[in-house]
């Protein structure tokens, strides 16, 4: 077998890139009914304006802890606002995070990782130091301790959790570009003058691609849950701005007056959480080459 041949053999996928999605997605009943999950609540998020019966902002003090009725379909808070308009709105704020963070995170963390791995010595140490450093931190603690500095605001939590997730992505890919860069086709081209950039684009990203998208899908959930947290503590999205986190701290001190929203929250997370962990593992089972043996 010629080094090309070789080569050709080692880089040509087993499954086309359709297939492998339809394996993720179709493979089990359960991904299947996570999908339908994650798009009905992706299709509220977006449709939200339209199809929320009321302004999640408003308040009516004749409406006070009213229970579920033709008007107001989950009751309305402390505050008189419909709870169901807040938890539609903000299925917003929480999706965004969820899905922002991550892919922000996998960017970054993923060119430090490479970098570090394919470079190696004082950028492998440097990377390295910073990696160990956040690490020695639980992710919820190191995202309080910066929400604390940076405050509240949109950007301020998305670069929180971006952080928070950093470290994870680029400890994979280092360990990933470690293992490619050895591959006969990283020195064949390295040989051959390719340049390094396209060596990365071309050699060392696709092929560490599976573990980052794995570990991506999986960490969706985790944001979600995180800004969750982060708002709940009150270092979030801040109110009146609605988010599931703090529409539960709301619902919390008026548990006994209006159970409603803390039940619409709580079960908002679980349904979105519960269905992103089911397509995480059902990509680790098809990208994983290890667990697909």
């Amino acid at each position: 077998m010629t080094l090309a041949t070789e080569q050709t053999h080692v880089l040509a996928p087993e499954e086309p890139r359709f297939g492998l999605l339809r394996s993720i997605i179709l493979g089990q009943p359960s991904t299947i009914l996570a999908t339908i999950i994650i798009a009905v609540f992706l299709a509220i998020a977006v449709l939200a304006p339209a199809i929320a019966p009321d302004d999640p902002l408003a308040q009516s003090y004749l409406a006070i802890n009213s229970y579920p009725s033709a008007e107001h379909w989950l009751g309305t808070d402390q505050f008189g606002r419909d709870v169901l308009s807040r938890l539609i709105f903000g299925s917003r704020n929480s999706l965004i995070f969820g899905l922002i963070s991550p892919t922000l995170a996998a960017l970054v963390g993923t060119a430090l990782g490479v970098a570090a791995g394919y470079f190696g010595g004082m950028i492998d140490r440097l990377v390295t130091r910073i990696i160990d450093l956040l690490l020695a931190f639980p992710e919820l603690l190191l995202a309080i301790m910066i929400a604390a500095v940076l405050g509240g605001g949109f950007w301020n939590v998305v670069a929180v959790i971006t952080i928070a997730f950093v470290p994870g992505f680029a400890r994979v890919a280092r360990a990933s570009t470690l293992a490619v860069k050895q591959e006969p086709y990283v020195e064949a081209a390295i040989a051959a003058g390719v340049t390094t950039p396209m060596i990365i684009v071309r050699h060392v990203l696709p092929n560490i691609s599976a573990p980052i998208v794995v570990l991506m899908t999986l960490w969706v959930a985790s944001a979600i849950r995180l800004e969750a947290s982060l708002s709940f503590l009150g270092i979030g999205t801040q109110p009146p701005n609605p988010s599931w986190g703090n529409i539960i701290r709301d619902g919390l001190g008026n548990i006994f007056g209006s159970p409603w929203p803390i039940i619409g929250a709580g079960f908002a997370i679980t349904m979105v959480v519960l269905a992103f962990n089911l397509i995480g593992d059902a990509a680790r089972d098809v990208l994983d080459p290890e667990t697909a043996q």
